[in-house]
């Protein structure tokens, strides 16, 4: 994870966890979604929860995309694949014509006590955030 830390859910003091699944670092749909996410950050805290980000990219890229887009929450790096397989975001897709392995672009929430409380599979960027915000403030 980003900062040399390590993550893990059980014992987060945040009401909510909000994890969000990326395909890539500085791309496009991944940039403008990760920027929804810095911009609503402030209101997310509010709500209760914690943002995190989660692509297959190394720690070193997170890093450089964290600073170029100034985002306020921490990316986590997932190289071997190990959270995408628990979450089974791992997906075959169309890439200019040719099938290959990668993130669907995906959210979860998880509450205090570590349980799935909704999620979003292959996300379109366009209002995501607003969704998810829209669900945080209709918790108790």
């Amino acid at each position: 994870m980003t900062g040399e830390q390590t993550f893990e859910l059980a014992g987060r003091p945040a009401k909510y966890t909000v994890l969000y699944f990326y395909p890539k670092d500085n791309t496009p749909g991944c940039t403008t979604e990760s920027i929804a996410f810095r911009e609503a950050y402030p209101e997310i805290q509010a709500l209760g929860a914690e943002i995190y980000g989660i692509s297959r990219d190394s720690l070193r890229s997170h890093e450089n995309f964290k600073g170029k887009l100034g985002l306020p929450f921490e990316l986590i790096s997932d190289p071997e694949e190990k959270v995408c397989n628990q979450f089974a975001v791992m997906k075959m897709k169309n890439m200019y014509g040719k099938q290959v392995r990668g993130i669907e672009r995906s959210t979860f929430i998880i509450d205090a006590q570590g349980r799935l409380v909704k999620e979003w599979r292959g996300v379109k960027v366009n209002d995501h955030v607003a969704e998810v915000l829209e669900f945080l403030r209709s918790q108790p």
